[in-house]
């Protein structure tokens, strides 16, 4: 979320989120990336009730995370300066939002195979369906957050303010101050 009081434009780079929307950002990259990296590769791995317990644990947990980003966010402007385009502003919206209903889908469907799988529905078509639809949610996870980094790469060469106000590393600089050091 913008510090209280603050406004992105093009010549006023230096606005950022909150140090709890800059966490909640980065770190749950990091527990995304787990995610993957520890995915369930066979379905037989759920016969292990530890291994079971620990899936539906995390699942949980990604969620409650999800949650609090989802309130921390709430009512939070875009850091996207007055200028943008609508179109830019509707995108944002249509991309951030997809993104977080993607990452749900991701935690619900993996809770959904485990709960099928301890029922003993290993087989048939609703298994099938959910394995489906998790999938599905990964695969739009993956286009989505590939809109995003794009998006915000974008935005960095624009040099408009969104890059700096998440993004801790490679602060950008306004294209005035770029002018103003060029013709020092």
């Amino acid at each position: 979320m913008l510090r209280k009081g603050s406004k992105v434009n093009t010549t006023d780079v230096g606005q950022s989120y909150s140090a709890t929307g800059k966490l909640l950002h980065w770190g749950f990259i990091g527990v995304f990336a787990y995610g993957i990296f520890k995915q369930v590769d066979d379905l037989n791995q759920l016969e292990d009730p530890g291994f079971l317990r620990f899936e539906f644990i995390f699942a949980c947990a990604f969620l409650l995370i999800l949650a609090l980003r989802l309130w921390v966010m709430r009512g939070q402007g875009s850091a996207l300066p007055q200028s943008a385009p609508d179109w830019q502003r509707v995108a944002a919206k249509l991309v951030h939002y997809g993104m977080y209903v993607a990452l749900m889908m991701i935690a619900v469907t993996g809770l959904a195979i485990g709960v099928v799988f301890t029922l003993g529905l290993r087989d048939g078509a609703l298994m099938g369906f959910c394995i489906a639809a998790h999938e599905a949610s990964i695969t739009a996870s993956y286009a989505l957050i590939t809109l995003h980094v794009a998006a915000a790469v974008y935005h960095r060469f624009l040099r408009d303010g969104v890059w700096s106000a998440m993004v801790p590393l490679f602060k950008e600089r306004s294209r005035d101050q770029v002018k103003a050091t060029d013709q020092g």
